[in-house]
């Protein structure tokens, strides 16, 4: 998928669309996506003006915003403006390593389980096939 169609599925838009692009997905079980991190996104400004970090809740983020289109893609539903998709919970996050400006963040999530609308995944974020960010990450759908 490439931005275009991501943007068909997500309602995030700039500055906080955190998927650039994905690289595969498999319907039901698992997706990888890319997150390319510029020295110009918006948040390098102040975290941290002399040593750019990408904050640890945006890489979270990220990781949302790849297991939202996996999950879309699983149920082959194209972004409805009448739903959001929540974080209900998140468990587990652990940060191994800082992700700079340069970096390319690779965001695997795999779907581990869905009951009742609430869809549970495992994610993890790597740098250079170095694992940076892994939680277990918990969303479901609402009608807004």
């Amino acid at each position: 998928m490439d931005i275009y169609e991501i943007l068909k599925y997500l309602p995030h838009r700039y500055p906080f669309i955190l998927v650039d692009r994905v690289v595969s997905y498999e319907p039901g079980k698992q997706i990888v996506a890319i997150k390319n991190v510029s020295i110009n996104e918006p948040y390098f400004v102040g975290h941290f003006p002399h040593y750019p970090v990408m904050p640890g809740v945006l890489i979270i983020e990220a990781l949302a915003q790849a297991a939202a289109l996996l999950t879309l893609k699983t149920e082959n539903a194209a972004k409805n403006d009448a739903q959001v998709y929540y974080f209900v919970g998140i468990d587990g996050v652990r940060f191994k390593k800082p992700v700079a400006a340069g970096d390319q963040l690779v965001l695997k999530v795999n779907i581990t389980r869905q009951i009742k609308g609430v869809w549970k995944y495992a994610a993890r974020a790597e740098v250079d096939d170095q694992l940076v960010t892994e939680a277990e990450l918990m969303c479901t759908a609402r009608n807004i």
